[in-house]
């Protein structure tokens, strides 16, 4: 594969940073336009970084004068607005436009398992999905129409230490290590594909450059699809402790928390399996080799290492509380 000089959009939260990396060690020349740096995920030596807010185009445009790139990989889109100022930023000055959307744009629930990228984009749950996919309906007119170079990328539940995939985050893991109960959705036995970033960064960066990805959409994800039960076992089991799991239905948690109700019922609450036949055509090299039983290891280890990391929610904690009550009522 050709070495390309790509600009990326971002490049310090979980997905884009271990891309940049990989980027850089496959020896891409990378530029990255974001903010600032992040001391949380800081830039590997080697990138060039622009300064300026993707907000802000007339900033950006400053920033890039006149330069062109092979490649930008864009992570900060999420609505239509964002796309149509990236067409005035980057129409005619890149070779391969790559949008970071989402698998879960894919039908929610779907009607049948594996996920393919044929599989519809429907779902009526989540606005930041509608949000993606509208996003998507744009850059495939604006491919059909004009030629504009897109390669459209869906992630599905991608994580790295920082990010603990549960609904209560750290709040869940601290009520394992008092012995207090969990609040799992549905009956903890729907699957849920994980996948680690640095084994997506692989694919993704196998498909910068290539003209065979250009006008097509991709979804990259682990073929691991643990239950809900076992991703909640393997953190307490990465805490040294054993997890009581309550189960409560997805909707009744959406009903008491309503902050979790997009995300949960327009996502987590479905099982979710992904055919990545596609990709590995294109990225033979791709394979996901990071399971979440060691996953789960890397993000106990990172929040047990900083006390100021580990912030307990009281308002979630009290209504996990409330949530265990009310199903031990009822049994």
């Amino acid at each position: 594969m050709a070495a390309t000089r790509t600009l990326f959009i971002g490049g310090t939260g979980v997905i884009s940073s271990a891309c940049v990396a990989r980027a850089l060690a496959q020896g891409h020349e990378v530029t990255v336009v974001n903010r600032g740096s992040s001391e949380l995920r800081p830039l590997p030596d080697g990138v060039e970084v622009l300064h300026a807010d993707i907000r802000d185009a007339e900033g950006v445009h400053r920033v890039l004068g006149e330069r062109s790139f092979d490649v930008a990989a864009e992570f900060l889109a999420f609505t239509p607005e964002h796309i149509r100022t990236d067409f005035e930023l980057f129409e005619g000055r890149v070779g391969q436009y790559v949008f970071i959307s989402s698998a879960s744009a894919y039908q929610t629930p779907p009607s049948r398992l594996p996920v393919t990228e044929s599989t519809p984009l429907r779902n009526p749950f989540w606005q930041y999905s509608r949000d993606k996919i509208a996003c998507e309906d744009l850059l495939v007119e604006a491919y059909r129409e004009r030629g504009f170079p897109i390669t459209i990328v869906r992630p599905s539940h991608t994580y790295d230490r920082t990010m603990i995939p549960t609904s209560g985050h750290w709040t869940d893991l601290e009520r394992m290590r008092r012995g207090a109960p969990v609040v799992v959705h549905g009956d903890g036995t729907s699957r849920w594909t994980i996948t680690h970033n640095t084994d997506f960064a692989v694919a993704f960066v196998g498909l910068l450059g290539r003209p065979e990805a250009v006008g097509d959409s991709f979804h990259i994800t682990s073929d691991e699809a643990p239950t809900w039960d076992q991703i909640y076992c393997y953190l307490a089991e990465a805490l040294g402790v054993e997890a009581e799991l309550v189960h409560v239905a997805s909707e009744t948690i959406a009903a008491a928390i309503p902050d979790l109700g997009p995300g949960l019922l327009g996502d987590k609450a479905h099982s979710m399996h992904f055919d990545n036949a596609k990709v590995k055509a294109l990225v033979p090299e791709y394979r996901a080799s990071v399971t979440f039983a060691h996953g789960a290891g890397e993000i106990v280890d990172w929040y047990l290492a900083d006390a100021s990391r580990q912030r307990l929610d009281p308002d979630l904690d009290a209504a996990f509380d409330r949530l265990v009550d009310h199903a031990r009522s009822v049994v």
